[in-house]
């Protein structure tokens, strides 16, 4: 069966957000929606999450799900924000409690319970939903987390950041948990489904000769013009290849504001006392010659 697939970018982040519904009955789930957030005044809005909203409101669609591809490290996740509004529940693979024991002491978030329990339901590898007419058939595909999931929806796979465009590569696997080994044999889980399978990928960022966004491919395509894994790349070879990349790159420019929301399940720190909203920065501090070098958010 074919569903329904209306994507929505969000070119601050280079995030590509899916609503999938079932033709038949109007069900509906949205895939990795962002919350808009402005570092420099520290503004959330939510303009993005809201133009979705409008075409589910206008289509009269039964939004289901809020299903999430992994703990997104680039931008913040709209999911607590849209369960608010409609009620659908958040989806999540069931290893994000790796993710939340990794990042929960880093940000002392000791009102996150590292069970996963922000979230509605956690699927486990091969695990499904109903969709309508439509079934979701979730695919544990770590790597770039350890909580990477691929969701398949008719003859549609929906692989977050496991791979992107051909012409642009794969993930990196340098996250807290994240192995280029483990990638590699996710990708080939995900090369392994029918050639003609469509593939939508969470984000697309520009190479060089490009000038359009794009987000929908196929693992025929992939298998053949995908610029790091083509020509039967051995596992080893890539493995060599993600690392040195890898070791050349900074960390995404909304991480710590991101990881802090997304664990959550979209949902914002609670309020202080004064009623207002706190995002914690820690930081790695590096004294002088003489002064030595403190841990991340602690003081000697």
């Amino acid at each position: 069966m074919t569903p329904d697939v209306q994507t929505f970018f969000d070119g601050a982040t280079f995030t590509a957000t899916h609503l999938v519904t079932d033709p038949f009955t109007g069900t509906a789930a949205v895939i990795d929606p962002v919350l808009d957030y402005e570092p420099r005044g520290a503004k959330i809005t939510t303009a993005s999450a809201d133009a979705i909203l409008a075409v589910v409101r206008g289509r009269s669609l039964n939004l289901a799900y809020v299903l999430e591809t992994h703990a997104h490290a680039d931008h913040l996740s709209a999911a607590g924000y849209i369960r608010k509004i409609t009620g659908a529940k958040v989806v999540i693979g069931c290893e994000i409690t790796q993710v939340q024991k990794a990042f929960i002491s880093l940000f002392e978030a000791d009102d996150v319970s590292p069970d996963g329990a922000a979230f509605d339901q956690l699927l486990g590898d091969e695990d499904t939903l109903s969709l309508g007419e439509l079934t979701i058939h979730n695919m544990h595909t770590p790597g770039h987390t350890p909580a990477c999931v691929t969701y398949l929806i008719g003859d549609a796979a929906f692989v977050g950041d496991t791979l992107f465009m051909p012409d642009y590569g794969t993930a990196r696997a340098d996250f807290p948990g994240g192995d280029a080994a483990t990638l590699y044999r996710s990708i080939q889980k995900i090369l392994a489904l029918p050639a003609e399978t469509r593939m939508f990928v969470g984000h697309d960022y520009l190479p060089p000769g490009r000038t359009e966004f794009r987000w929908e491919t196929t693992v025929g395509e992939q298998r053949a013009q995908n610029v790091q894994i083509r020509g039967g790349v051995s596992g080893a070879a890539f493995v060599a290849m993600r690392q040195a990349r890898d070791a050349t790159l900074a960390a995404p420019a909304l991480i710590l504001p991101a990881l802090q929301v997304n664990i959550r399940a979209g949902d914002l720190p609670a309020p202080s006392d004064s009623g207002r909203i706190f995002l914690k920065i820690p930081l790695t501090v590096a004294l002088g010659e003489y002064g030595g070098r403190q841990d991340l958010g602690r003081r000697q």
